[in-house]
């Protein structure tokens, strides 16, 4: 691989894997508040909000760090009251108790309006207006969760970056394939990737956070237990399982620790690094074993999330653990052909699992695709893999992930439309 190519993947890499406090979607309508308002210079008097489809699904049931509360208004108040947008994805780990009193109060003002933004093609896209007396600023981001496309002040345009027609420009993705992604994680220099640990780092301690407290549906602290290890053993694939779904308790439920993210997404950063991090420390793999099969794991998610999309109808942790069902592979002893019949075997197995936004609940989706990817593991070892003659795959593993992620960006559309229709419409909310 030429120098120049691997430095590109690098920097990739470290632009999608990121630290974030809190789920994503709401946590980058506070970053986009919080740029409003430093753009407007004052506290605002009204914020106006509008959110794609998706957004707002998966803003909706998911609980905002440091406040105990749920939703997205106490998120765009926050994001007001004490975001800092250099802050990034962590943009309110500066709550108090303090400011929390005063954002709940900023919200029974009914200072904050969210509404669907009609007639947009992108699936990512945060519009906030933020309002005092006669001045106004306006934040967009789009296309990413932290890509700001347009900012203003009054009538003064302080960055601009759609293109016309109103779709937001985008950098061209890295040409990768399956196997440029094992090449790559197998042959780089180890001080060139070695930065991947701070995901085993970050991730876990979420994990042994969720054991000490009742967050979510504490699937990760019930499956930890002495009567589920009765039932499941108490052995590496049962705290794959425990340590990935209470990782994705603390975070669903607000707890203000930060986890590493991949594409966006806090619950697909906990999916490709726990499982080969606990798979890797229980089977006496060497801290470079780990490296290479934690980047083999994430830069997989990445390629696949290339073609799906930050956002869609096709449930993030598919992806997530296909990438870690890699990484474990390798870890196992395979080489490239079994990874990609691990890969195959995910893509045959959960290829439809819907989305219906960030809520507790994903802990038992990601807790399912992290079995799968077991699973998926131990058969590609054992040279079994689904073949193409079964439904959507096909010889090619590269075109299997296409099929995969046209599915999912394409297909299943409608499916988004209705999930979020049931959402909106349900007597709960």
């Amino acid at each position: 691989m030429e120098t120049t190519e691997r430095e590109q993947i690098i920097k990739l890499i470290k632009q999608e894997v990121v630290p974030a406090i809190g789920c994503t979607e709401p946590i980058a309508v506070a970053l986009c508040v919080a740029r409003a308002t430093e753009t407007l210079g004052r506290k605002p008097e009204q914020i106006d909000v509008k959110l794609s489809a998706n957004i707002l699904k998966n803003a909706m049931g998911v609980g905002i760090p440091g406040t105990g509360m749920i939703g997205l208004p106490i998120a765009v108040a926050l994001g007001a009251l004490i975001g800092r947008s250099e802050c990034q994805l962590e943009v309110l780990r500066d709550s108090t108790p303090e400011a929390v009193e005063e954002g709940k109060q900023f919200i029974a003002e009914k200072r904050v309006s969210i509404a669907l933004k009609e007639d947009i093609k992108e699936k990512l896209y945060i519009e906030v207006t933020c309002t005092a007396g006669t001045e106004q600023a306006t934040a967009i981001i789009a296309g990413g969760h932290t890509n700001f496309v347009y900012m203003a002040k009054g009538d003064e345009v302080l960055l601009d970056k759609k293109q016309a027609g109103g779709e937001e420009a985008e950098e061209a993705p890295l040409d990768l394939n399956l196997r440029k992604v094992y090449d790559f994680a197998l042959t780089t220099p180890l001080d060139d990737i070695r930065f991947i640990l701070d995901t085993a780092r970050l991730n876990k301690a979420a994990a042994e956070q969720s054991f000490k407290g009742n967050y979510g549906h504490s699937l990760g602290k019930m499956l930890n237990g002495s009567k589920e290890h009765r039932m499941m053993g108490d052995g590496t694939f049962s705290h794959i399982l425990s340590y990935t779904s209470g990782a994705c308790d603390a975070r669903m439920a607000g707890a203000m620790i930060p986890v590493m993210s991949n594409s966006g997404s806090g619950n697909q950063g906990i999916s490709a690094t726990l499982p080969v991090v606990i798979y890797a420390e229980e089977n006496g793999k060497s801290e470079e074993e780990l490296i290479r099969a934690l980047v083999l794991s994430h830069l997989t998610v990445i390629y696949i999330k290339q073609s799906l999309g930050r956002l869609s109808a096709l449930c993030g942790c598919v992806v997530a653990a296909t990438g870690s069902s890699c990484g474990i592979t390798w870890l196992m002893g395979g080489k490239y052909e079994q990874v990609a019949f691990a890969v195959q075997n995910m893509i045959a197995n959960l290829t439809g699992m819907i989305c219906d936004g960030a809520k507790p609940s994903c802990a038992l989706k990601v807790t399912t695709g992290v079995s799968t990817a077991v699973l998926s593991a131990m058969m590609a070892m054992e040279h079994r893999y689904v073949t193409s003659v079964e439904g959507i795959i096909d010889e090619d593993v590269d075109q299997s992930i296409r099929n995969l992620t046209r599915i999912g960006s394409q297909a299943m559309n409608e499916t988004d439309r209705v999930v979020l229709d049931i959402m909106t419409h349900k007597g709960c909310c």
